[in-house]
């Protein structure tokens, strides 16, 4: 992914954390969320998540001298949403912030796919080698469905439960449908000629 979208041959050029590395930089933040929530509540909670979505992003961009446009966009909402959160000690910012997220990376995925654009090349293409124009509008379509249906979820769960409830199921529910949602587009892939073998 790019801070600027310049396609996916500047792309390749840039360099990446391990995929170890860039996992925890993009759960680091909602562990300590949980935790904190767990110890001290929701307002302290969320600004811990701020300054530890910040700091994620500062060591990315320490790394591998740049962030990716979907980071930058989740820093900004939970930013504002955080912030508002704190100031108007209301929780209903925070919680919309997936919704926010997931409904933009939805929308604008989708838009792309209407005009024959899979954006996700220009963001992930050195991840996938060897994929074809028709494995990218797929995989691309397949997540911007996947997108706007988990902003519906998160909409479902937040208005319908506690908070406690809606923080485990972040940590515990949403995490695992992303990672089990991109096991199961592995079949399609390797159909429209993802290079297994180079990709690892």
């Amino acid at each position: 992914m790019s801070d600027v979208n310049p396609g996916p041959a500047i792309e390749a050029e840039k360099k990446k954390l391990s995929p170890g590395k860039q996992l925890l930089l993009d759960l680091g933040p909602l562990v300590l969320f949980f935790v904190a929530n767990s110890q001290f509540g929701i307002f302290i909670a969320t600004g811990v998540f701020m300054v530890a979505i910040l700091a994620a992003m500062a060591i990315s961009y320490v790394a591998v001298r740049h962030v990716s446009t979907l980071q930058l966009i989740s820093a900004v909402l939970v930013l504002v949403m955080g912030g508002l959160t704190i100031w108007l000690h209301s929780e209903t910012f925070i919680k919309l912030k997936p919704t926010l997220f997931y409904s933009f990376a939805g929308i604008a995925l989708g838009i792309g796919v209407l005009n024959g654009k899979p954006l996700l090349r220009a963001m992930l293409g050195t991840a996938y080698p060897g994929l074809s124009e028709e494995g990218w509008l797929k995989l691309t379509r397949n997540w911007s469905i996947f997108f706007l249906a988990m902003a519906a979820l998160n909409e479902i769960v937040w208005r319908n439960s506690s908070t406690d409830f809606w923080i485990s199921f972040k940590m515990w529910g949403m995490i695992p449908l992303t990672f089990l949602f991109a096991a199961a587009n592995m079949p399609m892939l390797l159909r429209h000629g993802l290079n297994a073998e180079e990709k690892q």
